[in-house]
């Protein structure tokens, strides 16, 4: 399930089901917020269960829910998903994080179980771009990274992929510097202290705004060149 895709550019995320279906993998895109493409999943559950319904028909089985795993990265909205689904708020939700602690079974339907998991992310990042795009996105607490490098590479990204959205947003001229880039929106916004940036402060907020969708859809990776 590719969610929030209302944050993403659609054309390319329309490129990742394309990706994933050349792999004979089903992928559904989804926007937890606005319910667009949620009423696809079931259908697309019970697709892919095709086989396991036919052998509960033949024995006989009837009135056994299909009970799935709901599993991701943090913060990527499974809980608001499930809420969505479930047409009431089942899960804890908040836009951090880390929020789901336990697992937790949600009744969807008389057909359908979920199980709302905490997100899960790999030990060891054997690319390091994968780590700084996840946080980008919040899928890492703020608290444990480099925010600098973080904010640094993003505006890199910007700079060279959405330059309309960095002056229509900040009403800046665009160089190809990120760390003056991000001294600039400080002067913009009023984050100088003694003639100084207010590193901290501009950098959250510049984060913050980013994950807020403040400077539109916005995809950071592209499907893999492997596709064939």
């Amino acid at each position: 399930i590719l969610n929030k895709s209302d944050c993403a550019d659609e054309n390319i995320t329309k490129q990742w089901v394309e990706y994933y279906k050349k792999k004979g993998i089903r992928a559904v895109m989804a926007d937890c917020k606005s319910g667009k493409g949620v009423a696809g999943i079931i259908p697309a559950v019970k697709a892919e269960l095709t086989e396991l319904l036919e052998r509960r028909a033949a024995k006989g089985i009837a009135g056994k829910p299909i009970r799935v795993m709901v599993v991701g990265i943090p913060n990527v909205g499974k809980s608001s998903l499930i809420n969505k689904l479930a047409g009431s708020k089942r899960a804890k939700v908040e836009d951090r994080p880390g929020v789901t602690r336990g697992r937790q079974w949600v009744k969807i339907s008389n057909e359908l179980e979920l199980l709302d998991m905490p997100g899960v992310l790999w030990p060891k990042f054997e690319d390091e771009t994968v780590g700084v795009l996840l946080a980008i996105t919040g899928a890492i607490r703020d608290e444990i990274l480099p925010l600098e490098e973080i904010a640094a590479w993003a505006m890199r990204y910007l700079i060279a992929n959405k330059k309309e959205a960095l002056q229509q947003r900040y009403e800046i001229a665009v160089c190809e510097d990120p760390y003056i880039m991000l001294e600039r929106i400080a002067e913009k916004r009023g984050f100088m202290r003694k003639g100084e940036m207010d590193e901290k402060r501009t950098i959250e907020a510049f984060l913050r705004e980013l994950r807020d969708d403040k400077l539109g859809r916005i995809t950071w990776e592209m499907p893999y060149a492997d596709s064939e």
